[in-house]
Parts: C-alpha cells; sequence; structure tokens
C-alpha cells in the first residue's frame, strides 16, 4: 500500500464532502428562511454518517448547526 496516495484519497473525499455539504445545507436553510420554515433562530440537530464498503465501518458523528 502507498500510505502517500492512500492519505491523499481520504483527504480528498472528506474535502468533497465538506465542501458539498455546506454548500448543500447554507441552499436549504435559505429556502428555509424564504418560505418561512424557520425564523433563523434555531438550533438544528444533525448527524453525519461516514460508511467505508469492504472495512465493515460506520461512524457517526451528532451535533447542532446554530442559526443565530
Amino acid at each position: 500500500m502507498d500510505q502517500d496516495t492512500f492519505q491523499h484519497s481520504i483527504r480528498k473525499l472528506l474535502k468533497n464532502v465538506g465542501v458539498t455539504t455546506q454548500q448543500e445545507i447554507e441552499k436549504a436553510v435559505a429556502e428555509g428562511l424564504e418560505e418561512g420554515h424557520l425564523q433563523g433562530n434555531e438550533r438544528l440537530p444533525a448527524r453525519v454518517t461516514v460508511e467505508v464498503d469492504g472495512l465493515s465501518l460506520a461512524l457517526t458523528f451528532d451535533g447542532d448547526i446554530t442559526l443565530e
């Protein structure tokens, strides 16, 4: 196994997940505010799950997204 290639591929995946997820959350919050489903002062519970096929690995991270 090439450690550099392995680590680079993990970083690339996580960067893509992070950037795309942030953009989608920002878009969903903007839509929620525009449609009146959100007031703008909420704390939104969030969960992220990472699964790696072939490793029987599933990690779950819980946190809050605060709007104010």
